[in-house]
């Protein structure tokens, strides 16, 4: 069986079809960008460095990639969402795009200096195969920089409890007809992710620590950030969330070792394939 939800591949089409992100050098993309890879080991990769975007979307972040790196292999399981990718990177000339899942990268095995995958195989069906797919493009020692969505392992049980609550609202809404749900998802954004982000930022400024605080990640992010989000959260069917410890054992039956993780977002690893002797 194939390791993708065609149902959730429809989905980031459509949701990527309506924020197509071409505003690249957005001040948010930038911030949320350097945030992602601020444990990334640029300093490692190989001059001309060939890798992956495991689940390109847009390609927000492979515009920066882009800039840094030889060449890059932007895949992605929905030809919608590959298009508007071209369309965004048509000024990078050493980008190439492929439409296939996870379980088909069209890279052979062993010959990609790295790779990345943000917030993509946490909606697949298997995520420990979809890492191991990943790790089998790698050359021994080269890293792959992951963002899985967090199981809230570092927060206090009434923010879980909180959770548990939105997911609730999540089951409902991401079944829905893109029609509904899209506009469900905008006025999450505008009655629940803008009020609570604003607040944050005024307790910031009063000198709350708000590191516990729901949504207070957004509280310097724009509207159009929180749109985004709130559809990627409520509309996608399939959703899965990890502990640090969880992650930490799939990427090393994966094959990864050296596993380092950033202080935020959480969680965000990065991890390093094993020479081929070891895995």
């Amino acid at each position: 069986m194939n390791n993708v939800d065609p149902r959730v591949v429809e989905g980031f089409g459509e949701e990527w079809s309506k924020f197509k992100c071409s505003q690249l050098e957005d001040p948010d993309l930038k911030a949320l960008f350097e945030a992602y890879f601020s444990i990334f080991p640029w300093h490692k990769l190989p001059p001309g460095a060939e890798g992956f975007d495991l689940g390109c979307g847009t390609g927000r972040w492979a515009h920066f990639v882009a800039q840094k790196v030889g060449s890059l292999h932007c895949i992605d399981a929905s030809a919608e969402a590959l298009d508007i990718a071209r369309q965004n990177l048509q000024m990078h000339s050493n980008c190439s795009f492929h439409c296939a899942s996870v379980d088909a990268i069209p890279l052979a095995d062993g010959s990609a200096d790295f790779g990345y995958s943000l917030g993509v195989l946490h909606h697949v069906p298997d995520t420990q195969q979809g890492i191991m797919d990943c790790a089998r493009k790698l050359k021994p020692g080269a890293p792959l920089l992951l963002y899985l969505y967090y199981a809230f392992d570092n927060r206090p049980a009434w923010f879980r409890t909180i959770w548990r609550f939105s997911d609730l609202i999540r089951r409902f809404i991401s079944v829905l007809p893109f029609a509904l749900r899209s506009p469900l998802s905008d006025l999450t954004a505008a009655l629940v992710y803008w009020p609570l982000a604003r607040v944050s930022k005024l307790l910031e400024e009063a000198g709350v620590n708000v590191t516990h605080f729901p949504l207070s990640s957004y509280r310097n992010r724009s509207f159009y950030s929180m749109r985004t989000d709130a559809l990627d959260r409520f509309g996608t069917r399939v959703e899965k969330r990890f502990t640090r410890k969880q992650i930490t054992s799939m990427m090393k039956a994966a094959g990864f070792e050296r596993i380092a993780f950033s202080d935020s977002p959480w969680w965000c690893a990065v991890g390093y394939r094993r020479p081929e002797s070891d895995c």
